[in-house]
């Protein structure tokens, strides 16, 4: 079977042989495309009145690179190249879709409900770092219980090394990872073994380095707005019509072309976009309209400080009107701080009525929903009471979690065992859908540390900017202390982050696997059957020293939780209704089988009970 996204600009591989370039540069009247071949040469392209140049030519073939050339002078990688070979500064290189001949085509998916995403970072999970080696590890990730690959961004970045939100070539998979064939025979692997793979994609900002769309196309970007990285991306002044179908026709590319299953689309709060529909809504109502319909599961997924509930709006049958799900900051904010005590921060805002937050962010989605926060002196979030479980992904480690520490900590190295183990049996079994960060499932020792690959003054400044960001904390008031922070550049601090799968042979590994697989098979044989159910309503109390019961009605079923979130033995919780499904200790497991009314909990304990 082959797959292609046909797009009105780069590179187009056509059915007689011929390549089609096309490029959109409103400001200039001249644009050559260079070809590098053994006849290397340079073709004029065909200038258009709305600023398309435009060429269709024999001389070149799948393989070719080429640069545009502006103006006789600067040579550029096309802004849609499929592959970039040789970095961001290199050539681009012709690449023709239907080569690649899929196998998978009875694959439409699993439905939103069944999502259990393990987020990792291609470069840091295997010692190798690519595509290929990633694909010999998917059989852990199928026996572990998780059913979704969500990979962060592969958009092509500058150098060997990056978190990949530093991407300027969103269309091509970056190079250290391997070849778009490489990733999508990953896919179509994954696929085979029933797993879904998701995309982290970033729609807010260019990175820093090799972005050359302001010397050909400035109407890219517009100085009404602002983000954290400088001017705006223009989704809503003169010229962003080709703007925002730039950015629509990379999700569908990687959607169709690369049959992912879903997205991610990385902090969409910074993007600001005043038109109606706005960017955010157009790219869904694209997916979920007038491409997929029902022959796919396709899933959307936000990562949103505003905690703008809008998005996951539900029809009447109960599903998403736009995205699936938002990447819920809340719940792993109060179950950090709980299991940790750590109040810097933005964790301050979590620091009092703990339990009642938790209790809130199971029960109704969003801590925040147009509460102040004192940390940020503003008011953030809207309603979420009114929406499924499902709309909200937790987690207690993800990449902006661990990596934005200082030395890239897991919670394993901050907390106490039986605390994570507590919260993670409150997590995997919650009806809302569970994500865990790559190696957490071994309780892996090796940190995640922020690293990129820049040289010169940009590299001193992002090592310098990188240690400036903690002069804040106590713990880094010191010139001294901020200057043991890892430099961001070193290739060291790459290498570091990278997972020891040796530590699978010891026994807190084997200890932390077999509770996960544990756990996993529980939520997929229990509660996953449950999610299905468009009427859902739950409620939540809070007890003494640490306690809380929650209860979630799933239909006719009555899903309960009772926990300890404390270091004392909590008071006397009531029982809830039906059977018990899990229970994290043997001297509760003993309670429950004397058939009392009220339930001792033991400091950091957990019980699932399911009626009928």
């Amino acid at each position: 079977m082959k797959r292609k996204h046909a797009m009105p600009f780069g590179a187009e591989c056509r059915g007689d042989g011929s390549v089609r370039f096309r490029f959109w540069a409103p400001k200039l009247q001249r644009v050559e495309v260079a070809l590098e071949d053994q006849n290397s040469r340079t073709l004029s392209l065909v200038r258009h009145d709305d600023g398309w140049f435009e060429l269709l030519t024999r001389e070149a073939r799948a393989g070719t690179r080429y640069n545009f050339q502006i103006n006789k002078q600067l040579r550029v990688p096309d802004p849609a190249s499929r592959f970039q070979p040789c970095d961001v500064g290199g050539p681009s290189e012709v690449v023709n879709p239907s080569a690649f001949d899929w196998q998978d085509q009875e694959w439409r998916g699993l439905p939103w409900e069944e999502a259990i995403i393990y987020e990792l970072h291609v470069g840091t999970f295997t010692r190798e770092g690519t595509f290929a080696a990633l694909q010999q590890k998917l059989d852990h990730l199928v026996e572990v219980g998780v059913t979704a690959l969500e990979l962060m961004p592969l958009s092509d970045f500058p150098g060997k090394r990056n978190w990949g939100y530093d991407g300027v070539l969103p269309f091509a998979p970056d190079s250290s990872y391997g070849t778009p064939a490489d990733l999508k025979n990953l896919i179509q692997a994954a696929h085979q073994k029933g797993l879904m793979v998701f995309l982290d994609v970033v729609y807010n900002h260019f990175g820093p380095k090799g972005n050359y769309l302001r010397e050909y196309s400035p109407e890219f970007f517009t100085d009404r707005h602002r983000t954290p990285w400088g001017d705006a991306i223009n989704f809503d002044g003169r010229g962003s019509r080709l703007v925002r179908d730039f950015f629509i026709h990379n999700a569908l590319y990687w959607l169709e072309e690369y049959h992912f299953d879903g997205l991610r689309l990385d902090a969409v709060h910074a993007i600001v976009d005043d038109s109606v529909p706005d960017i955010l809504t157009e790219i869904a109502e694209t997916v979920r309209k007038k491409t997929f319909g029902d022959r796919r599961h396709v899933h959307l997924v936000l990562e949103n400080y505003d905690n703008a509930a809008r998005y996951l709006d539900r029809d009447g049958q109960g599903q998403a009107r736009w995205y699936n799900a938002q990447w819920n900051d809340d719940i792993h904010h109060v179950l950090h701080v709980l299991t940790t005590g750590e109040k810097d921060g933005y964790y301050s805002d979590y620091s009092q009525q703990r339990i009642q937050i938790l209790g809130r962010c199971l029960t109704e989605g969003f801590a925040y929903q147009g509460d102040r926060s004192k940390y940020h002196q503003a008011v953030r979030g809207e309603v979420s009471s009114h929406l499924p479980p499902t709309a909200f992904v937790s987690f207690l480690q993800n990449h902006d979690q661990v990596g934005n520490r200082a030395f890239g900590e897991r919670i394993t190295s901050l907390a106490d065992e039986q605390a994570v183990k507590a919260a993670m049996a409150i997590l995997l079994l919650a009806p809302s859908p569970p994500l865990l960060f790559m190696g957490e499932e071994i309780a892996a020792r090796t940190p995640f540390l922020f690293f990129c690959d820049f040289d010169g003054k940009l590299g001193e400044d992002v090592t310098r900017g990188r240690r400036a960001e903690f002069a804040g904390f106590h713990q880094f008031r010191s010139r001294e202390m901020r200057e043991r922070i890892p430099d961001p550049n070193n290739e060291q601090t790459f290498i570091r982050s990278k997972i020891d799968w040796e530590s699978l042979e010891g026994e807190q590994s084997e200890k932390r696997l077999d509770l996960y697989r544990a756990l996993l098979a529980l939520r997929k044989k229990e509660i996953v059957p449950l999610l299905h159910c468009a009427r859902t309503r739950a409620d939540f109390r809070t007890h003494a020293q640490g306690g809380i019961a929650v209860e979630w009605r799933l239909g006719e079923a009555v899903l309960s939780l009772v926990a300890n979130l404390g270091s004392a033995a909590a008071a006397a919780i009531p029982r809830p209704c039906g059977r018990s499904i899990y229970v994290s200790s043997s001297d509760l497991s003993a309670d429950l089988d004397l058939g009392q009314k009220q339930i001792e909990m033991p400091a950091w304990s957990v019980a699932w009970f399911l009626c009928p």
